[in-house]
């Protein structure tokens, strides 16, 4: 049967030989144009440093004109015409989308990519650019396979969400899925959503919001559906449930659980200080040039500043303007049993940075506003020491209140 999706269409894993090539010429373009950005801030902070001009400050051209400005326009041209030759810095990736497109590594390489400038990607119809699927062992599954799973275990199925710059198969860590582990002792079916983490949070919470409307449709069998997410997996999640809400899906009454590993449901602390850098860089007239790289992060990145879940959170704001919290407040669903994970990375069940990427209280979903407190049930949560934002992938304790939490009633 067809994929699912048009977008599950898009990105098909089992791609000819040449696929790799293609992405591999991508990514060289990338770098190529990477390389001519980077040309334009150096000349940029030149001409702002340059000695001999008398113009005034604020009015002056990116350009530099003589001897210096043929040096950087030269750097341009070469750059673009020498192609390929400047792939060195990139070779690693290269072989690797050659030769296995497929594998850890190459999945690992273009999500991480993906995460750090995805929407670029998308709206410059790069092929680099991950579309949103459901797959299991790395590979996408189509309509057949999926009613496949739903019925296989009575409907019960684990949806697993990853985080920023990851994929499906890196909840495998340490030779520990807490989805395989899951469904080999509950009985549940299971599937990990694959996705473009760069994009805008509400655009793929929109887009799982209509995924699993279609899934919903797919099989006779009443679905009992639970997710499990870790970092911005979790607020895709809650950004999909607010969507189904507004335009009436069907698909939230089969919603039983949500599990939230490390979700930064109020914003986290790099990408706020990522905000601050570009308030800093872009009030100096030295510093200037440099705003602009800082400012290469993408949509999904500085959705993070505070957790946004939908696009009237951002929408008609720079994104990358010091702003403050624009957010509405968004409580959690009433009829699903929601429950959180927090850890910190010390032995302080305090620690001021969490687990060294989310804190303890965004991850809590507790904020100084009551509106934007998230209430979880105390029941509902845990907290543990001595356990990264990376470790709640496969720390013990970790699964066992995961297990816990899904075999109760």
């Amino acid at each position: 049967m067809d994929s699912m999706t048009d977008s599950t269409k898009a990105q098909d894993t089992h791609q000819p030989a040449s696929a790799g090539s293609s992405k591999a010429t991508e990514l060289s373009r990338l770098g190529i144009k990477g390389i001519v950005r980077l040309t334009d801030m150096v000349e940029s902070l030149h001409r702002r440093i340059h000695p001999l001009t008398g113009v005034r400050a604020n009015a002056q051209p990116e350009r530099l004109s003589g001897i210096s400005g043929s040096v950087y326009k030269n750097i341009r041209t070469i750059t673009s015409l020498i192609g390929k030759s400047i792939e060195a810095p990139l070779d690693a990736i290269t072989l690797a989308l050659n030769t296995n497109p497929d594998s850890r590594t190459s999945q690992a390489m273009l999500s991480a990519l993906n995460g750090v400038v995805g929407d670029h990607l998308l709206t410059t119809l790069n092929p680099l650019a991950i579309s949103m699927q459901l797959r299991k062992n790395g590979q996408a599954l189509n309509n057949s396979e999926l009613i496949t799973l739903i019925e296989e275990n009575n409907g019960k199925l684990l949806i697993l969400i990853h985080g920023l710059c990851m994929n499906d198969l890196q909840w495998r860590q340490d030779e520990h899925d807490h989805g395989v582990k899951l469904a080999e002792e509950l009985g549940l079916s299971v599937v990990y959503l694959h996705y473009n983490t760069g994009r805008h949070i509400s655009d793929n919470g929109q887009e799982f919001a209509e995924l699993l409307q279609s899934l919903s449709k797919l099989s006779p069998q009443t679905m009992q559906v639970y997710i499990l997410a870790h970092s911005m997996g979790g607020l895709v999640a809650r950004s999909a449930i607010e969507y189904a809400k507004s335009v009436d899906y069907s698909w939230p009454n089969t919603l039983k659980k949500l599990i939230f590993l490390g979700t930064p449901h109020h914003g986290a602390p790099l990408e706020k200080a990522g905000n601050w850098l570009d308030l800093v860089l872009a009030n100096h007239h030295y510093t200037i040039p440099f705003a602009r790289l800082a400012k290469g992060r993408s949509a999904g990145i500085t959705d993070l500043r505070y957790g946004n879940l939908q696009k009237s959170d951002w929408h008609n704001v720079d994104r990358f303007d010091y702003s403050g919290d624009l957010r509405s407040p968004i409580p959690l669903p009433t009829s699903v049993q929601c429950f959180a994970v927090a850890t910190s990375a010390t032995n302080s069940p305090s620690g001021f940075l969490g687990d060294g990427l989310v804190t303890i209280k965004s991850a809590l979903g507790q904020h100084e506003q009551p509106a934007f407190n998230l209430c979880f049930e105390e029941k509902r949560t845990w907290v543990g020491t001595n356990i990264n934002h990376m470790q709640l992938l496969s720390d013990a304790k970790v699964y066992q209140i995961l297990k816990h939490w899904l075999a109760q009633d």
